[in-house]
């Protein structure tokens, strides 16, 4: 059993939820870590990434890209809007 060195605060998880949902572009891992405002263990963010991708928050594609998919994601909300619906 891996013991954690540091327990991320709700700061921590809401400045990582932040970023990848202010986000341009779908950030690797890596990128996203890298592009925090502020600076944290990676072993730290990984547990917060775990437990984002555990509450149906983000999901990572193919390539290792997050992805925001919470309800409150406005590009798939156009694309629900604008989709052709299925009968």
């Amino acid at each position: 059993m891996t013991s954690l060195l540091h327990s991320p605060n709700l700061d921590t998880v809401l400045m990582v939820e932040r970023a990848v949902k202010e986000s341009d572009e779908y950030p690797t891992k890596t990128q996203l870590w890298r592009s925090l405002p502020k600076k944290m263990q990676y072993q730290t963010f990984m547990v917060v990434l775990k437990y984002l991708e555990a509450s149906s928050k983000i999901m990572f594609d193919v390539h290792g890209h997050i992805i925001w998919v919470a309800a409150d994601n406005p590009k798939l909300k156009e694309l629900l809007s604008t989709g052709v619906e299925l009968r």
